[in-house]
């Protein structure tokens, strides 16, 4: 059940006429009222021909009108609005038992306190099989103002016990860290134009996918003014930013004049001051796409920072700072893939910035590693390799789990509920990006001598994983890895054990894919030799020693795979 309070209203005549009305799309009927402060002599112009929404109006504002006449500053801000609305799976409710609800959301609410007769005057209009909507005065019989604050918790705590005193689908506790649900008239406006959603979430996707592309505040409106977004600043006598608001071009008010939001409106975390801290907390010493010297891509550089997740969450202010930070790597990643991945890939971005705020206050410079791996992605002028690809997106499966479980110990229900939204999105993502690279791995298995081998070494090295690995569609492609680690010169014992290290095998839903791209991403380069390289520094100092070597006569040892275990390929 959801009780969404509305910003104070002016005009009580003017609400009653959109509750007694026909609605927007004909989808009112029979409104009448089933719960009020003073149920007896109250004018009901769904049930009295004679009353009037006029007189009902002025029944409601008796008190507001007392109080203007005897003060000298007049209350207008006086009109409550609060529709409260039950899920579509749940049971129909009767008049009795909307009126019952009516009445605990307004003592909750501080609208009518319990036992309290000079409360504020409301009613309880429904109009719907599936919600009311709950009108108030807020002018109390004694003249004063109610207390209101924080009334959207109270009430939101009032419908998780009515949800179960009454049967119905059980939501989640809010926590003040949601991004504001779109108004009515938002979601109308947007059906209206022919827009896929409501300005507000339009311009939030926006905002999201210009942080990783800049490292300043500055930059920050500059991006999006270049991006086609209106842009309306705030700043100080001294020419410093204090804050800002977007608006979606089009989004025009009746005089014809562009709409704003302020970023904190739009998410809690799109505030400017919370968006400074995550870039100054990021900011390069260079220029990203000064970086092509670096021996490691992008793609793989992302996948390193996100192999250290799951060690940097013990402290809470770090743990919030990596998974603001993973959000932004997502939706970096979600720009840059191929087409065929993108869609999956937007969807996870969408559905994580939920679990990217919460409560706990982040410590955004602990997270610099995953903020730079972001930035380098947008700004990358290559594609990744199938390989890295497929590895950065387990990895992001993987980051995304650990980030769930967080949640979960810390009772953040929302952010749990988003992440595993998240996920899912992300499994489907990490299947496709896989797929090329199992194809190829498949067509050219190792030979059946060398199969057997590398089956007793995962036996060895994940003995409690080691059937479900063996059996699993993806291990002869598995065999292929392990013997393409093992001409490179890499140990597939040991690549075996740390892959397994780095990502548990209990919950993967086919563990020989997860070892694929683990082992595929940590042994892509060659092992290094101890033996070859004292060689290479004899020969460097004495300018005498060979640097092929040869021990007793005879060339280094074959290893399984047809290569010397010592040679570097």
């Amino acid at each position: 059940m959801i009780a969404a309070i509305k910003p104070a209203g002016t005009n009580t005549r003017g609400l009653l006429a959109y509750l007694y009305g026909r609605g927007t799309h004909d989808e009112h009927f029979d409104p009448h009222i089933v719960a009020g402060f003073a149920m007896l002599g109250m004018p009901d112009p769904g049930r009295d021909e004679n009353a009037t929404l006029t007189e009902l109006a002025r029944h409601l504002d008796e008190p507001v009108r007392l109080r203007n006449s005897e003060f000298g500053k007049k209350v207008t801000d006086h009109v409550w609005h609060c529709p409260v609305r039950a899920a579509p799976e749940d049971r129909y409710l009767s008049d009795t038992e909307w009126a019952e609800i009516a009445q605990r959301i307004v003592q909750a609410a501080g609208i009518a306190p319990a036992g309290d007769d000079l409360g504020c005057r409301w009613i309880a209009v429904r109009h719907a099989d599936d919600h009311i909507h709950i009108l108030a005065t807020t002018v109390r019989e004694d003249g004063r103002r109610p207390g209101l604050h924080d009334s959207g918790l109270r009430v939101g705590d009032a419908c998780r016990e009515i949800e179960k005193d009454y049967g119905l689908r059980r939501l989640k506790k809010g926590d003040g860290t949601g991004a504001r649900r779109p108004t009515q008239a938002e979601m109308h406006k947007a059906e209206r134009l022919g827009w896929d959603q409501p300005s507000p979430a339009w311009l939030q996707d926006r905002i999201r996918a210009a942080i990783p592309h800049v490292t300043g505040a500055e930059e920050f409106i500059t991006y999006l003014q270049a991006s086609g977004i209106e842009v309306q600043v705030r700043r100080g006598p001294s020419g410093d930013l204090l804050g800002y608001a977007v608006g979606r071009p089009g989004d025009v008010n009746e005089a014809g004049e562009q709409i704003y939001h302020p970023g904190s409106k739009i998410s809690p975390d799109l505030s400017l001051p919370k968006i400074k801290a995550r870039l100054e907390s990021s900011r390069p010493e260079e220029h990203p796409t000064a970086r092509r010297n670096h021996p490691s891509s992008p793609w793989h550089q992302a996948t390193d920072a996100l192999d250290t997740l799951h060690t940097d969450l013990a402290d809470d202010t770090h743990a919030q700072a990596h998974i603001t930070a993973l959000g932004e790597l997502l939706e970096a990643t979600a720009q840059k893939v191929p087409a065929h991945l993108q869609g999956e890939l937007r969807a996870a971005s969408k559905a994580f910035a939920r679990a990217q705020r919460s409560q706990i206050r982040a410590e955004d410079r602990a997270a610099h590693a995953l903020r730079s791996a972001a930035r380098d992605i947008v700004h990358t002028a290559t594609g990744p390799d199938g390989s890295a690809l497929a590895a950065l997106v387990a990895a992001l499966v993987w980051a995304t789990i650990v980030a769930r479980r967080w949640h979960q110990a810390k009772h953040h229900a929302h952010q749990a509920d988003a992440a595993r939204q998240a996920v899912q999105h992300l499994q489907i993502a990490a299947d496709r990006a896989l797929a090329p690279t199992l194809a190829d791995l498949t067509s050219r298995p190792p030979r059946d001598q060398a199969r057997r081998v590398l089956a007793n070494d995962v036996r060895a090295a994940v003995p409690d994983h080691a059937e479900r690995i063996l059996t699993d569609p993806a291990w002869p492609a598995l065999a292929t890895v392990l013997a393409d680690a093992e001409a490179r010169g890499h140990q597939p014992h040991q690549l075996l054990k740390e892959a397994a290290d780095q990502r548990e095998l209990t919950t993967a839903r086919q563990p020989a894919r997860v070892l694929i791209t683990r082992i595929q991403h940590a042994g892509r380069n060659p092992a290094p030799n101890r033996r070859a390289e004292a060689a290479r520094l004899q020969t460097t100092t004495a300018g005498s020693i060979p640097t092929q070597q040869t021990r007793n006569g005879r060339l280094p040892a074959v290893n399984r795979s047809g290569f010397g275990r010592d040679s570097i390929i």
